[in-house]
């Protein structure tokens, strides 16, 4: 058996219980030993029937007494034993389990654990886990116990067979790939004794040792390959020279002067500009921090060079929008702009085709319309990219390819915890816009049940009445009958007619055609709609300033992150603004989550909350970052170890940055392996 095999050669593994395993990312057999615990129960301590805690989980071993027996009380049967220890007598019983009666050995040792409680006048033990003794290693009691994260019926105790029998057969072939340098001066265990002891711990300090271990390594491999990336970028030729930086006659038209953090990312942008490499900076920015506008001077200093700037945006509604804040700035500074999106007329594409390959048009602004083939830029400078979190890394590279190795600026309104930000982007240099424009007030964030429902509803007819707009966000398009979940085509229906009636209610969402969705929102924001209900579609980059109440149904199925988004669509303006978070979810973690909400409304706190609530995983969840999922670190509870492997990283990558030196062949090999099926943006 090869680390490389598919599952399926496993023993006892055939054709169904394999694709329950592939559900989990499981394919191969080094898939089944990297498939770390994701908690753990220490049964270590063996104790006496004597001495067991009623009403608390006990592990006892004992020989079994008596022949199982089971007995039917109307829909229920009971297999009941008995065993003793030496020191008391304990009976054992299991509930609906008929065929333990001939699985169990009468006068065998066994090990149990399980809840012991006291039912007329006798201790029992209910429904153990058990296995027995002397047969076999112990895998599920008598010592500290893994836990595996299985969402398909596969039993643990089953996963915990597969992988002990399977890390017995290829554990020799669990090869090292740090060079021993690294090993000695960090502590760190052998990767055999690391993958053995994460999934089977001999004792506590094992079980640290191991965890420790893969944590570094995981992190590890990570840094040094971005250290590899960012490296390439800084050492490629800049063919774009800026040479006047005169940004006064567009500072002259902005309605409004510029923040000291706006300024302080300028001067950030400036200074890159400045020197013999390409800009690749990241501006981190809270919803409606003003990024836009950074965006929009970058552009002209571009333009007033000679090149021509490409903003990229992730949905038609989000471009067409910046599309009109350019232009309003733009055409009084007769700097043509145009327009790109997959749903454009032939003709209008053709048209704007043209006036970008013949540089008339300086300023082009669109969606993943502009990275096709067919888009030729005569001298592309900067790229600017909204809400890098939505595209892929491959598509930032697609359009710095149209020109020879531009600038680029990537923005987000996703905040991200500062370390968190140090790994996805760490081939950016970073920017922060940490404060928001005098005039914004803070948005009321309020959590309430579907008992509030008949205050909600005069609450937006109040607000209607001023002349004020609200937001309705439900998480689903249509009615599903084994949900409660608000559907936005019937809820719209209801509101309309029942409840609304005196007003105008429109709906949108992401099945519509562009050109309705357009429509919605131009008429939502010209103020002759009152009540927009609408499914996430609106959640980035939507700017109406009248609307002043965002009300989110069903709150518990968003995360912090698209909670936080959302509310950033009202409070835009200087009136007051509310967000109601309606939810009768009864689980801790979305009552915390949601309460975590009401009480923090930066969203770099909350970025921070949502780390420490949810772990790594989720941030991590999705590729498009370039950055493969973690199977074991945390970097909420992983600092320390990120900080030491950044340190570690940059040592040897300035020794030998491509890993050409004979100790580091197999560390580069690993990385390779590590990050075969992620889209990077450069390749080595």
């Amino acid at each position: 058996m090869l680390l490389s095999d598919n599952i399926i050669n496993i023993k006892n593994i055939g054709e169904e219980r394999s694709k329950k395993l592939q559900k989990l990312g499981i394919y191969t057999i080094n898939d089944l030993i990297e498939y770390f615990p994701r908690d753990y129960d220490d049964r270590s301590n063996v104790c006496n029937i004597k001495d067991v805690n009623i009403n608390e989980i006990n592990t006892v071993k004992g020989k079994v007494i008596t022949k199982p027996e089971t007995t039917r009380i109307k829909h229920l049967s009971i297999t009941k034993i008995r065993i003793d220890d030496g020191t008391g007598f304990l009976e054992i019983l299991w509930f609906n389990q008929p065929y333990l009666k001939n699985s169990i050995k009468y006068k065998s040792n066994y090990i149990f654990t399980g809840k012991v409680v006291e039912k007329y006048g006798r201790i029992q033990m209910e429904a153990p886990d058990y296995e027995i003794i002397d047969e076999k290693e112990l895998l599920s009691n008598g010592r500290i116990v893994p836990i595996y994260a299985s969402t398909y019926k596969f039993p643990q105790k089953l996963f915990r067979e597969v992988i002990n029998q399977t890390l017995n057969n290829v554990k020799e072939q669990i090869e090292e790939f740090l060079p021993n340098e690294i090993l000695k001066q960090n502590n760190l265990c052998s990767r055999k004794f690391a993958i053995e002891n994460i999934h089977f711990p001999e004792d506590n300090n094992s079980f640290f040792m191991a965890r420790y271990r893969l944590v570094f390594e995981e992190l590890f491999l990570l840094q040094i390959k971005l250290l590899q990336i960012k490296g390439i970028l800084e050492h490629k030729k800049c063919n774009i020279i800026i040479k006047d930086i005169n940004i006064n006659p567009i500072l002259n038209i902005l309605p409004f002067n510029l923040t000291d953090a706006q300024n302080s990312v300028l001067k950030d942008i400036i200074n890159d500009l400045n020197q013999n490499k390409a800009m690749n900076r990241l501006i981190q920015g809270d919803v409606g921090s003003g990024k836009t506008v950074i965006a929009q001077i970058l552009a002209y200093i571009t333009v007033t060079n000679g090149y021509q700037a490409a903003i990229m945006a992730p949905t038609d509604v989000l471009a067409s929008q910046h599309f009109e804040s350019f232009k309003k700035i733009f055409d009084k500074l007769n700097i043509k702009c145009v327009f790109l999106s997959g749903n454009q007329k032939a003709k209008e594409k053709r048209e704007n085709y043209a006036l970008i390959q013949s540089g008339e048009a300086k300023i082009i602004i669109g969606t993943h319309a502009i990275i096709q083939d067919k888009v030729i830029f005569k001298n592309l400078g900067t790229v600017i990219i909204d809400e890098q979190h939505r595209f892929g890394v491959k598509q930032r590279e697609i359009l710095s390819k149209k020109g020879q190795n531009p600038h680029t600026l990537v923005m987000t309104a996703t905040p991200i915890p500062r370390t968190l930000a140090l790994i996805l982007y760490s081939d950016l240099d970073i920017s922060i816009i940490d404060k928001l424009p005098p005039g914004r007030q803070k948005i009321d964030t309020i959590y309430v049940n579907s008992t509030y429902y008949p205050r909600i509803y005069n609450f937006i007819k109040k607000n209607a009445d001023e002349k004020k707009q609200s937001y309705i966000i439900c998480p689903m398009i249509e009615e599903n009958e084994k949900t409660e979940l608000k559907a936005v085509l019937s809820y719209t229906e209801k509101l309309k007619n029942e409840i609304f009636t005196n007003y105008s209610v429109e709906c949108i969402h992401g099945k519509m055609k562009n050109t309705e969705k357009q429509n919605i929102m131009d008429k939502f924001y010209k103020g002759e709609i009152d009540i927009l209900i609408s499914t996430t579609v609106i959640e980035v980059g939507i700017n109406v300033s009248n609307a002043t109440i965002m009300i989110i149904e069903n709150a518990e199925r968003f995360g912090i992150s698209q909670l936080h988004q959302l509310r950033g669509r009202v409070g835009r303006g200087s009136e007051k603004s509310y967000c109601v978070l309606v939810s009768d979810s009864k689980n801790n973690q979305s009552k915390q989550r949601l309460q975590t909400m009401v009480k923090y409304s930066d969203g770099f706190i909350l970025s921070e909350k949502d780390l420490e609530l949810r772990g790594t995983g989720d941030f991590f969840g999705t590729k498009q970052h370039g950055v493969p999922d973690m199977k074991i670190a945390n970097l909420y509870k992983d600092i320390q170890i990120l900080k030491q492997v950044q340190k570690v990283s940059m040592q040897l990558y300035k020794k030998d940055p491509l890993l050409l030196n004979d100790e580091n062949k197999l560390l580069k090999a690993k990385i390779n392996q590590f990050f075969n099926d992620i889209d990077n943006t450069v390749s080595l």
